[in-house]
């Protein structure tokens, strides 16, 4: 690269504006400041003036920088912008902006609430109505979910191939199912331009249905899906007592599976648990491959919160992170949510993020079990922290280990619940008060000086915290 940054920035200029309004070149464009270029890492920093400029061109603009920064400074260049936060105190933060997949742009066909018609099934551009944000490249692995990104990997760069079709991926809200299933297509559709890949939720596709009996156009419809090459389904138990819909998804899938096109599925529970839905269907979604994604374990929470913190230039302390990480459910959604919403209160009220914030955030933005503690609920966190069995705590032991748990169990029970100390006792193997009252002492003391006891402690503390 001979030519100098600002050069290559000023280059870029001129072929957004020749893409764009005079006026939206002057509204969104021309307030952006140039600050650096890093050749070693291909990392671009912009000057934006506030958080909505920010928030507007990612939200608008993404596809244009994304394509005239690939033109001008060459393949993988990162764009990353800092936004003024505060002009008064002259406050930045650093964003580095939201990874896309570069797949080709489509037409989009009219089809929305309704039903294709005879047009969209002849071969054409067809907008494949995918996520550009959710790709492979931000899907943070983990051992929840490792073996159908790996499967859902090799479909994508191997369309072609038979094995593992149909692909039926299933596992509660939030862990991560829309996110997989944009990616695989959006990776198809890098590495294979002219297939028509089409992602689409089961709700979309009844109300196409209903549409196309409605106009009497029902063979326009079918003919249109069985035009596609790569055909992914979002929560099909939406289907459960929509028998019609059924049958006709039936049809389709024949057609694509004889004619080895990929069909890949997604849903909240596993075939078998489909109560409602066709045999014959669940049958078609039980011989190709029927993969688990789980709900994100303590580890994978905390390289999705550290990689959203990276990606959003925030400072939140280790211990807030696993805090957080501890009391979103393990959904990735709500922490997602969580991250939104610390980034929302630190900017608005010029605060730093700290354990009371994101104590008080979590509260609104996480459903939280509200049932008052209980002795249950606290063997449960010690038994797990300790590893250790609950019959085991419950027995007369006198394994240094299980002895600690013990002991712990009693401090927290008495801590956090109403109950008495005899009461305590009676729940914990059968102990009397006095047994209590000494367990409680002996945690008291090593508190004062064991910093590492106490941080264990306090992570115990802060799996439960929102309860109390």
């Amino acid at each position: 690269m001979n030519a100098q940054p600002k050069a290559l920035w000023n280059d870029s200029l001129k072929l957004i504006k020749e893409n764009v309004t005079e006026q939206q070149f002057q509204t969104w464009f021309k307030p952006i400041i140039f600050e650096s270029y890093k050749p070693a890492s291909k990392t671009l920093l912009v000057q934006v003036p506030s958080p909505f400029v920010y928030e507007y061109l990612e939200e608008n603009y993404v596809d244009l920088l994304s394509k005239v920064l690939t033109r001008v400074f060459g393949q993988g260049v990162r764009l990353t912008y800092r936004v003024v936060t505060d002009k008064t105190h002259n406050i930045t933060q650093d964003i580095q902006a939201e990874p896309t997949e570069n797949i080709e742009s489509q037409k989009a066909t009219q089809r929305a609430n309704q039903s294709p018609t005879v047009l969209d099934a002849t071969p054409q551009e067809l907008d494949p109505q995918l996520d550009p944000h959710k790709s492979f490249g931000n899907f943070i692995e983990g051992d929840s979910n490792k073996l159908p990104r790996s499967i859902g990997l090799s479909i994508a760069e191997h369309p072609d191939t038979q094995q593992f079709n149909p692909m039926f991926i299933y596992g509660p809200s939030g862990c991560g199912k829309t996110h997989l299933l944009n990616a695989i297509g959006l990776r198809t559709k890098q590495l294979f331009p002219k297939k028509r890949v089409l992602y689409i939720s089961a709700r979309l596709f009844q109300v196409q249905y209903t549409s196309s009996v409605l106009h009497n156009t029902t063979n326009d419809f079918i003919n249109f899906y069985q035009t596609i090459d790569v055909l992914i389904v979002d929560d099909i138990q939406e289907w459960i007592t929509a028998s019609k819909t059924q049958d006709t998804f039936f049809h389709i899938f024949n057609h694509l599976f004889r004619n080895g096109k990929r069909i890949i599925l997604a849903c909240d529970r596993p075939p078998v648990e489909l109560q409602g839905m066709n045999e014959r269907l669940l049958t078609r979604f039980a011989c190709g491959l029927i993969a688990e994604l789980e709900k994100p374990n303590m580890q994978l929470c905390i390289d999705i919160l550290n990689s959203k913190i990276k990606h959003d230039g925030l400072h939140i302390p280790e211990d807030v992170v696993h805090f957080i990480a501890q009391t979103a459910n393990g959904s990735v959604r709500d922490l997602q949510g969580v991250i939104n919403s610390l980034l929302a209160y630190s900017v608005v009220y010029n605060s730093n993020i700290d354990m009371r914030l994101a104590q008080r955030v979590i509260k609104r933005a996480v459903k939280i079990d509200d049932r008052p503690l209980t002795i249950d609920d606290i063997l449960e966190k010690v038994c797990s922290f300790f590893n250790v069995t609950a019959t085991a705590i419950n027995s007369r032991s006198r394994k240094h280990d299980i002895v600690i748990a013990r002991q712990v169990s009693m401090y927290l029970a008495h801590k956090f619940t109403k109950m008495p100390a005899s009461r305590i006792g009676k729940l914990v193997g059968g102990r009397d008060h006095s047994t209590v009252i000494h367990s409680c002492s002996q945690i008291e003391k090593r508190l004062q000086v064991d910093k590492k006891f106490n941080a264990e402690l306090s992570s115990i503390e802060n799996s439960f915290k929102l309860k109390i």
